[in-house]
């Protein structure tokens, strides 16, 4: 017995003949679909998909997973979880990035008004923020995408004092992203944007700086409150492939955390003056 060869018996015992469009005949056993069933649903020879779950057979390749995923219903995630059992990296076939956020991670995000938050996709457009994370960067013409705002927007250069190694950083971040994605269009035509549009971003990219966005320190210079140095986390969005929360913080009693604090209200005064008569 395998944990591939176990996964397969427990996935097939939690689908029933009409779940998949088969007609149930005989008495069954035990609950869920015969092998036999799986196999013809898949395409393939009963006696392979068998030394399958009794572990005879170590190398299916990337087209049997595949109809195995589709016979047995996977989700994006048990997919992948069939793939790193089998051994076999599913190139061509990884889940693309989820472009839409959920409304329990809005929820989340809306949960916490002091500390700026933003949801992020691997080319770094912003997903969702919350207010505080809007008013953070409401001083570029467009909050859109992180990596085109720091390029391409004038104001980029004075709002981050330390500009050059924010671009750094951000070049390195899409870089780590075009290896783990590199069949996402969306990266691939902001690169080509920025490549075309911007000489600072063409030699980094060149470089081949790789570096995901894991937590470290970034300093601001927001024309509304002044300097912030703000220590930023960022997670991994399970169940929603690509996405990724960003949350900054100040520390307790600094001025960067007093200055938050400025910024926080001042959105709620904007807002309250911006909102429609009733």
């Amino acid at each position: 017995m395998t944990d591939l060869g176990d996964f397969l018996r427990a996935s097939r015992a939690r689908l029933r003949p009409d779940d998949v469009g088969l007609a149930s005949y005989g008495r069954r056993r035990v609950a869920g679909l015969r092998r036999e069933e799986v196999a013809v649903l898949a395409g393939m020879n009963s006696d392979y998909y068998a030394r399958l779950e009794q572990g005879r057979e170590q190398s299916p390749s990337a087209q049997i997973l595949d109809a195995i995923s589709d016979a047995l219903r996977l989700d994006a995630e048990a997919r992948d979880h069939l793939y790193r059992l089998a051994g076999t990296a599913p190139a061509g076939h990884r889940t693309q990035p989820r472009e839409t956020v959920s409304p329990m991670l809005i929820q989340l995000l809306d949960g916490y008004p002091n500390t700026p938050a933003i949801v992020l996709n691997p080319a770094l457009d912003i997903l969702a923020a919350n207010g505080l994370g809007e008013a953070l960067f409401s001083p570029f013409a467009t909050f859109d995408n992180l990596a085109r705002m720091t390029f391409l927007d004038p104001v980029g250069r004075g709002f981050y004092p330390h500009w050059d190694r924010v671009a750094d950083s951000t070049v390195a971040t899409l870089r780590q992203a075009s290896g783990v994605e590199p069949q996402y269009r969306r990266l691939q035509e902001l690169v080509a944007t920025l490549m075309e549009a911007s000489e600072g971003f063409a030699s980094r990219w060149s470089s081949h700086a790789v570096r995901g966005k894991t937590s470290e320190a970034k300093a601001f210079d927001h024309p509304e409150v002044g300097p912030l140095e703000l220590t930023f986390q960022t997670f991994d969005v399970r169940g929603a492939a690509g996405q990724q929360l960003v949350i900054y913080h100040a520390e307790p009693g600094s001025s960067s955390a007093q200055a938050l604090a400025l910024l926080g209200t001042l959105n709620a005064t904007h807002r309250r003056e911006s909102a429609p008569n009733r």
